[in-house]
């Protein structure tokens, strides 16, 4: 199946806070269930910031403990690939256009650039 690495807090967004766009600069063909991967890294200006801007539009956050990083944390289905969007979580140059989250439990994985495939017997959504 293939997954895609976010970086946190996103990823823990699109799977438990209704974040229905993933912003990205370039447009994807792809179109279908994904797997999300909690990517390794985070510092913590990009935590700040995130903070920040879902302060800002009173959208919800996690705590930072609730964050797993370096693996697989869920599934999402992508509809569309946007040039822009009403959606609040829309702040890119492009954004996919999400739907119908499903938390899995954490299943550790390198992460990779881009779409990737992950073996089924891996990760079942």
């Amino acid at each position: 199946m293939k997954a895609l690495s976010i970086r946190q807090p996103w990823a823990w967004l699109i799977v438990h806070g209704g974040k229905d766009i993933e912003n990205r600069s370039w447009h994807t063909k792809f179109r279908g269930r994904f797997l999300v991967h909690a990517a390794n890294g985070m510092t913590s200006n990009e935590f700040t910031m995130a903070l920040l801007y879902c302060s800002e539009r009173g959208l919800p956050m996690p705590d930072r403990d609730d964050m797993q990083r370096g693996g697989i944390i869920g599934s999402v289905e992508l509809v569309d690939s946007l040039d822009t969007s009403g959606s609040p979580w829309y702040m890119g140059q492009k954004g996919f256009l999400l739907r119908d989250p499903k938390p899995l439990p954490f299943t550790p994985y390198k992460g990779r650039l881009g779409f990737f495939e992950v073996p089924d017997e891996l990760v079942t959504p």
